[in-house]
């Protein structure tokens, strides 16, 4: 699986995901990719015009807080129920 580069204001986050969100994580993973960088890549699934967020909630938002735009993510296939 490739890397590519993801623009954060185009991942789509379904509500149910959101809700598992801990601000004092972000902050602390915020801090730790200041010192060490993004050493995972999230995983999204192309969906509609946008990246729909599968894992790594808390990895978009501690970018996000840092001022980031772009992402290293994962492109996965859609899984059919």
């Amino acid at each position: 699986m490739r890397i590519v580069d993801v623009q954060i204001d185009k991942i789509y986050v379904p509500a149910a995901r959101r809700k598992t969100l801990d601000e004092e994580k972000v902050v602390e993973l915020a801090e730790d990719i200041l010192e060490n960088g993004l050493q995972k890549p999230i995983y999204v699934r192309i969906g509609k015009g946008r990246y729909v967020l599968q894992e790594g909630l808390h990895r978009v938002e501690a970018m996000k807080l840092l001022g980031e735009t772009i992402i290293d993510g994962h492109i996965v296939a859609a899984q059919r129920k």
